[in-house]
């Protein structure tokens, strides 16, 4: 049986006494607003001191918090363009969205084109901001998921049908991301596919094949690249002093910067590892910088936050599925599972118990297309949390 019927199925399902509730997610929006603040003042502290050094001394202190402001801003006037358009229409986009997103992961690999910054081609320059797909892609897939599971339904236990054309689509961008490369967005791009296909109610035995043959694929990569399965085996022993001042330079310092702040933390705008010691602490890094300056109470309560959303973000999303909007419900639950994977690697990762990947942590590191990409998402969830509302109140959206 789909897990989707476990829901139930129209209005009946919802209880008449919830007609009065507020037509927005007060608590929600309050937890986004905090995240995204929280982030900016966090990539003001630990992005103060890259200035004094060489590779950042033509910029000032207040170069990279004023631009994550900046992307900020364009991820908020995105976001609120996004909650304006409905559900309905963000579905008979969702395909066309993924055919374009693939297309710029084409043009990116374009020698010529496509930025290159320390071996990776992953940024379409525009300007005086750069563009990176990937981010887009996330949102992308997505939305093409749920439509492709609503599709789909009833092929979802047919191997020709229901699995094979998602495979293909998942190998076409798991093969042009590996180009750049850029394993991390691949990671978290598969996490929400097949999370979404397990949620529309894909068979079992082809679920099961599914992720074997992810895992597989992703052993394969680490294997055949020297790199990854040096990260991998430095990652298991990183205070090996050959590791330490090598490929675990990142982690053992992220790893001293947690452990210097103990249970409170040193104070914000104190940390130590954020003085050219810790690569990247104002991106994929930046709570190794929180640990330090707010010790593991700042830590676990930023943990709690993305928890909050990502319960929210089911929840949601289970309220729409009752009220048969499979779409918009398959969407709310795309959004937690991309919020959801990709914090869990981005601290598994700052904490040691994941190998180091490049991942930011969503909503409150320091990027320009991740930001912005970030809060379109949130956006998205609101919507569909809005339109269940309305729904609940009587009204057509």
């Amino acid at each position: 049986m789909s897990l989707l019927s476990e829901f139930g199925t129209g209005v009946n399902a919802v209880r008449p006494g919830r007609t009065r509730m507020p037509l927005f997610d007060a608590p929600l929006i309050v937890v986004f607003v905090t995240l995204v603040l929280f982030g900016l003042l966090m990539v003001y502290s630990a992005s103060i001191a890259l200035a004094d050094g060489p590779r950042y001394a033509n910029y000032g202190q207040f170069y990279f918090v004023l631009r994550h402001g900046l992307f900020i801003a364009v991820g908020v006037t995105a976001a609120l363009i996004a909650f304006t358009i409905p559900m309905r229409i963000w579905e008979r986009l969702a395909v066309p969205l993924f055919l374009v997103c693939l297309l710029l992961l084409v043009v990116v690999l374009i020698p010529g084109v496509g930025r290159e910054v320390n071996g990776a081609r992953r940024w379409l320059p525009l300007g005086v901001v750069n563009f990176q797909p990937s981010e887009l892609m996330k949102v992308a897939v997505v939305l093409f998921a749920a439509d492709y599971t609503v599709r789909k339904q009833q092929h979802m236990h047919n191997f020709l049908r229901g699995f094979l054309p998602m495979s293909c689509a998942l190998a076409v961008v798991g093969i042009l991301l590996l180009l750049e490369p850029d394993l991390g967005a691949f990671m978290v791009i598969v996490a929400i596919a097949v999370g979404l296909l397990f949620i529309g109610g894909i068979n079992g035995k082809l679920f099961t094949v599914l992720v074997g043959g992810m895992i597989a694929s992703f052993l394969a990569l680490i294997w055949l690249s020297p790199w990854r399965r040096e990260r991998l085996f430095v990652y298991l022993d990183p205070w090996n002093p050959e590791n330490a001042y090598g490929s675990a330079y990142q982690l053992s310092h992220s790893l001293i910067a947690l452990g210097r702040g103990e249970w409170f933390g040193v104070g914000l705008g104190n940390s130590v590892e954020k003085l050219h010691y810790l690569p990247e602490a104002h991106t994929d890094f930046i709570v190794a910088v929180i640990g330090e300056e707010l010790g593991f109470v700042g830590v676990a309560g930023l943990i709690a936050l993305f928890a909050f959303v990502v319960w929210r973000g089911f929840d949601i999303g289970r309220q729409a599925l009752a009220m048969d909007r499979t779409f918009s419900g398959l969407v709310a639950q795309g959004v937690a599972l991309w919020f959801g994977v990709q914090s869990f690697i981005n601290i598994g990762v700052c904490i040691g118990l994941l190998p180091t990947k490049g991942l930011t942590l969503p909503l409150v590191s320091y990027g320009g297309t991740g930001i912005v990409m970030n809060i379109v998402a949130a956006a998205l969830l609101l919507r569909v949390d809005y339109e269940t509302r309305n729904m609940m109140r009587g009204k057509r959206t």
